[in-house]
């Protein structure tokens, strides 16, 4: 075997056999990468599915709670109960309640009333799942949730479902309610498609550069030198930081898109509670009263763990259109006339955007929670020495100092005040009744350091 042959095989089987090797390791580290993210997203879903279907429970026993309360068990105040519980829905025509005797009778289903006065004991899904049994039982354990395969009403299709039972002891009955699962089917084959593209992508830029490689050693021949080794190392470490960014960048995606969808359950929950208790005035039971305030609460840490996402219109728009559209959306959905005026211009580093973004989303949630406010001003002043931005009101204002020092209040202005000590920035807040200033200055020299650690970071 002549020479150069021989130095060509040397010099190629190394590499195709390790591009080979990184192809798989990369493959099998990203698809167990995108199967414990796929987990983790799914049961996040279904927690999510299971707090919303909670919360509907919750709504129906709370409409009941006054007939169930009075200890009378007529056959008048069943029926009345019934059609209570009948006339409670959500979700279009896939929301409702049903209720079952410890029998398996079908007392009371909305969406197929001729199942009512059955007897469905024996009744079993298409994968021969024992529907009305599980669910039973599942309320004689004290309540919870069941799994199985139920017609749709609004495609008449057979879907998955979640169903959520509780007992109703006294008078032998089961109360449920149910979310179908077609759409978090839909969201996970969308993240598989996702997933898959990605490590397609990243296998056909792994056998781009084997090709490549291949080629220029073809070319070099024996020409190959320590320059050229110091070359393909840069590249092998440029696909390796690639891979990691494509893999960083694919979880950020799925926080989002968990984020997004909790949020939306949350509020969906948080406005029929509100509407519930807004029909049932003074007879509204103080247990109704305390989930709202959760649910509120629950609302307040999810805005708490977003801060750590990148808000998207800031990449789209920039600080001061952002915060312009920001303005807008909050006088839609609180009635609220607002102005936002900005006075000069310069660039900000990503941190510094996204900081301030949050401290003015954080000061409009208190102000339309606490203030009692008819005007909002936001303004933000670029300068020479730096930047300010205000945020005020004309509400009821507040004790700044009293809240400051008490354990259980002024969580959203500490947050803001260790928002701003990450870009070393200051927060002065300003109150009195009708005039309420929340003030964010950040120093030029701040803007520099910012950049050389997003740089470093880099």
């Amino acid at each position: 075997m002549r020479l150069k042959l021989k130095v060509f095989l040397l010099a190629v089987i190394p590499l195709v056999g390790s591009l080979a090797l990184i192809a798989l390791a990369v493959q099998y580290q990203a698809r167990d990468l995108a199967s414990r993210e796929r987990a983790l997203v799914e049961e996040a879903i279904m927690a999510s599915k299971e707090a919303e279907l909670s919360h509907y429970i919750e709504l129906a026993r709370s409409t009941i709670r006054p007939l169930y309360a009075s200890h009378r068990d007529d056959e008048e105040t069943r029926a009345e109960a019934i059609r209570l519980l009948s006339a409670l829905d959500y979700d279009g025509s896939d929301g409702y309640f049903f209720v079952y005797d410890v029998a398996g009778r079908a007392l009371m289903h909305p969406r197929q009333p001729e199942l009512v006065g059955r007897d469905l004991w024996d009744m079993h899904d298409v994968n021969g799942f024992p529907v009305i049994r599980e669910l039973i039982a599942t309320g004689h354990t004290g309540g919870g949730t069941v799994r199985y395969v139920w017609q749709k009403p609004s495609n008449r299709e057979q879907t998955p479902k979640l169903s959520y039972v509780i007992p109703l002891p006294r008078w032998n009955w089961m109360l449920g309610t149910g979310v179908y699962l077609d759409d978090v089917h839909v969201t996970l084959a969308q993240l598989d498609r996702q997933v898959n593209a990605n490590i397609d992508a990243t296998m056909w830029w792994i056998a781009g550069i084997a090709v490549l490689g291949i080629a220029l050693i073809g070319a070099c021949g024996l020409a190959l030198n320590l320059s050229e080794s110091r070359i393909a190392d840069a590249k092998l470490r440029l696909l390796a930081r690639q891979v990691v960014q494509s893999q960083e960048a694919e979880r950020a995606h799925l926080s989002r898109e968990l984020h997004d969808s909790t949020s939306q359950i949350l509020v969906s929950i948080k406005l029929l509670m509100e509407s519930a208790i807004v029909k049932l005035g003074e007879a509204a039971p103080p247990a109704l009263t305390k989930a709202l305030d959760r649910l509120k609460a629950a609302l307040g840490e999810v805005r708490n763990i977003s801060h750590r996402l990148r808000p998207a219109e800031l990449d789209v728009l920039g600080l001061p259109t952002a915060l312009e559209r920001l303005g807008e959306e909050f006088s839609e959905h609180s009635g609220m006339a607002i102005s936002v005026r900005v006075h000069g211009a310069a660039p900000l580093p990503d941190e510094v955007n996204t900081v301030l973004f949050r401290i003015t989303q954080e000061a409009l949630t208190n102000i339309e929670k606490h203030a009692r406010a008819s005007r909002v001003g936001i303004s933000l002043v670029f300068g020479k020495r730096g930047l300010r931005l205000r945020i005020a009101d004309d509400g009821s204002g507040f004790d700044v100092e009293a809240v400051r020092l008490h354990p259980k209040r002024g969580i959203g202005l500490r947050n803001m005040r260790e928002r701003l000590a990450s870009i070393d920035g200051n927060l002065i807040v300003q109150s009195a009744p009708g005039r309420t200033h929340v003030i964010a200055e950040v120093p030029a020299a701040s803007f520099l350091h910012v950049e050389r650690l997003e740089r470093k970071a880099a």
